[in-house]
């Protein structure tokens, strides 16, 4: 606590400081780097930032992560959309109330007896939200259930999914076909995505739709595709009987390629991959329905664990999976006591949770994964809840190592500051925020936003993929926080 109380007592003198909002809190006169790093004068934060001429707006906070003391920031009271650093709150959000260990579990179920191979009665397939549940694992437990002797199902297979709220799509904003925005189900399959490859043959394509892992590829038929002879847009979507129905245009193919498209309607789609894998297997069932529940009572026949969820947690900061942020959060505000409809209402639980636990004075968020841009976060707050996890913490350890680099976007070698944080991508906007250390092993703790909303908000939705001007603003962007982060290891550690 005395380190959060250093923290907000600093920020509150540096913010009532006149004239001081949106300055940097240390001298903006160059100063000399010490031997360890070179002799060039260090630049000031603002020019750095002028240089950079990446529009819209920069705030940044970096404070002593033991402490809590406030070394500097620009706009620090500046609510902007934190992106993919969300993840890092969501993080601390789900070791705090679901823990370490907690694991998914997957269950195969029966109602009914089950007599010379045959249940007389219904098969259950029963999620609770796992999101790194796939192919490889869902064949294992067709094969569990064959070795068990199961060859016939009288019943139905059901499909019980009321484990999470059923959500058709993380961002409503996003281009439909983008694979990071996938639908959210109490039982998820491949991340909620469908494979979708091409290959040009005879002057026309072979097209193929499956349900890839590592070692199957089952094809689907809950998602279907047609190539549409047209130039743009080039993917459209649309539900008919309850299935995906795709077009793409014929000029953006090429002559072959592939890429994942979402599945809105993730137990479905689990559903038919599971009666390809168990007739594979030898198990053969009528007929699929689904329901929010299992029956109390029944048999459980196979239980698929997920990972631990400090191993899941560890996966979805290092690949930032969209779908992993959203289930974990909204299992987290479950574990709170709370039922949401939907991730706005979880979301916004979360919210209250940091500004409760964290020391966070605002925080808005819209959801669990930051890819909705309308979330807010100041980068004082995010920093507070740096300060609050500690440089040693969990969190810390699992945010992935980020290389410094050069002006060329190079990693270099044997750099004497080392940085663990969590990056956040947006078109026009760009986040980092975690620790460094120095020379001298200080922690510190930062949050750099960067975002020009004004341009994103301008945007097309046949722009939003990839606008003109995206990458380079990236670019920019993220030499600029590395200026920055080697400012204040020079500094201050």
């Amino acid at each position: 606590m005395s380190s959060r109380r250093a923290f907000l007592s600093g920020l509150a003198a540096f913010a009532a400081t006149p004239g001081m909002a949106a300055a940097p809190a240390a001298s903006l006169r160059p100063m000399m780097r010490p031997a360890t790093l070179s002799a060039e004068p260090v630049p000031a934060a603002r020019q750095l930032i002028a240089e950079a001429a990446i529009g819209g707006r920069v705030g940044f906070v970096v404070a002593d992560a033991a402490t809590g003391t406030v070394l500097e920031g620009m706009n620090p009271l500046f609510p902007l959309p934190p992106a993919s650093v969300t993840k890092a709150v969501t993080c601390s959000y789900a070791l705090e109330r679901l823990g370490p260990d907690y694991r998914f579990e997957t269950r195969i179920i029966a109602d009914g007896t089950i007599s010379d191979g045959q249940l007389n009665g219904d098969l259950w397939l029963v999620g609770s939200g796992d999101p790194t549940f796939d192919t490889d694992s869902l064949a294992g437990m067709a094969t569990a259930l064959r070795a068990q002797g199961l060859r016939e199902v009288t019943g139905r297979l059901m499909v019980a999914d009321g484990a999470l709220p059923s959500i058709f799509e993380v961002d409503p904003s996003q281009p439909p076909h983008v694979g990071y925005n996938p639908a959210i189900s109490g039982l998820n399959l491949n991340f909620n995505r469908v494979y979708f490859e091409w290959v040009r043959q005879a002057g026309d394509y072979a097209i193929a739709l499956d349900a890839r892992s590592e070692t199957l590829r089952p094809a689907v038929q809950i998602a279907r595709m047609r190539i549409a002879d047209r130039r743009d847009p080039v993917y459209t979507y649309e539900t008919i009987d309850g299935r995906d129905h795709w077009t793409v245009a014929r000029e953006a193919l090429g002559d072959r390629g592939s890429r994942w498209l979402p599945v809105r309607r993730p137990s479905a789609y689990a559903a038919e991959v599971f009666q390809t894998l168990a007739r594979a297997a030898g198990i053969s069932f009528p007929d699929i329905a689904l329901a929010p529940a299992a029956p109390a009572g029944a048999t459980v026949l196979v239980v698929h664990q997920s990972e631990p969820m400090a191993v899941v947690l560890r996966d979805m900061m290092r690949w930032s999976t969209n779908l992993t942020a959203e289930v974990v959060g909204l299992k987290a505000t479950m574990a709170g006591g709370q039922r949401p409809d939907n991730l706005a209402q979880s979301a916004g639980a979360m919210s209250a949770w940091m500004r409760a636990r964290l020391g966070a004075r605002q925080a808005g968020f819209v959801d669990h994964s930051g890819l909705g841009d309308q979330s807010r976060l100041r980068p004082h707050d995010m920093v507070s809840a740096l300060v609050a996890a500690g440089p040693t913490g969990a969190l810390r350890q699992m945010m992935r190592a980020q290389p410094m680099l050069d002006g060329r976007g190079r990693p270099i070698a044997d750099h004497p500051v080392q940085v663990a944080a969590k990056t956040g991508t947006l078109n026009f906007v760009s986040s980092l925020a975690g620790y460094a250390r120095g020379p001298s092993g200080r922690d510190l703790a930062f949050a750099i936003f960067c975002a020009d909303t004004v341009r994103r908000d301008g945007l097309s939705e046949a722009e939003r993929e990839r606008p003109e001007g995206a990458r380079p603003y990236n670019q920019r962007a993220k030499r600029l926080q590395q200026q920055l982060i080697e400012r204040w290891a020079t500094l201050y550690a």
